[in-house]
């Protein structure tokens, strides 16, 4: 099996991403397990023998391929919950959602998901139903797109500014042009408009 087929729809990046999002959990799980106070019973790489046979898998538990790990991986905690749309717009918060996801299910994370973006972003006024869909994707990059917006136009101001103290110090006859350009060029685009 072909991770490209496992992964299928996302882009080669998108793809490495997942997988680098996927590798560490893998990684800490570590191979076959069957402790007899695991009520998952078997497990390899932190996959329980029914979620493997859940998903098609009928071969021993020690044998389970590394692809088949991905593949579950992937389906049951980037795509069912609805977190695969992130990975392209912020890995970071992705991988935290997947490896909170992996440890006590996707229903508390995606919860908490939609209450941060509203509490960072209130305008967006999501829906905390714990379903991670096209809105809560959606509310994300517009949330990001706004703090990106705060964040950028007082750097940008502060560089035009940095700019017309070097012009006057360049050029001092340009100083009657100084006070004008500040009051009309500086802060003239509120923050508010980022919304």
């Amino acid at each position: 099996m072909s991770k490209v087929k496992i992964l299928a729809g996302l882009t080669a990046a998108a793809t490495a991403t997942a997988l680098a999002i996927i590798s560490p959990t893998i990684e800490l799980e570590g191979g076959y397990v069957n402790h007899p106070s695991d009520p998952g019973g078997e497990t390899n790489m932190g996959i329980t023998k029914k979620v493997a046979v859940d998903h098609g898998y009928t071969g021993p538990m020690r044998a389970l391929p590394r692809e088949v790990a991905e593949s579950i991986y992937y389906q049951s905690y980037l795509v069912k919950p609805g977190y695969a749309p992130l990975i392209p717009l912020d890995a970071a918060v992705t991988e935290e959602l997947f490896d909170t996801a992996v440890n006590m299910g996707p229903a508390r994370p995606s919860r908490w998901f939609q209450q941060s973006l509203n509490e960072i972003c209130p305008a967006l006024k999501l829906s905390v139903d714990g379903k991670v869909g096209p809105a809560t994707v959606a509310g994300f990059s517009r949330c990001q797109r706004v703090l990106l917006c705060q964040a950028m136009l007082p750097r940008i101001d502060a560089k035009q500014l940095a700019e017309y103290d070097r012009l006057v110090r360049v050029n001092p006859r340009l100083k009657v042009f100084y006070r004008g350009w500040v009051d009309h060029r500086i802060g003239n685009v509120p923050l508010e408009k980022c919304a």
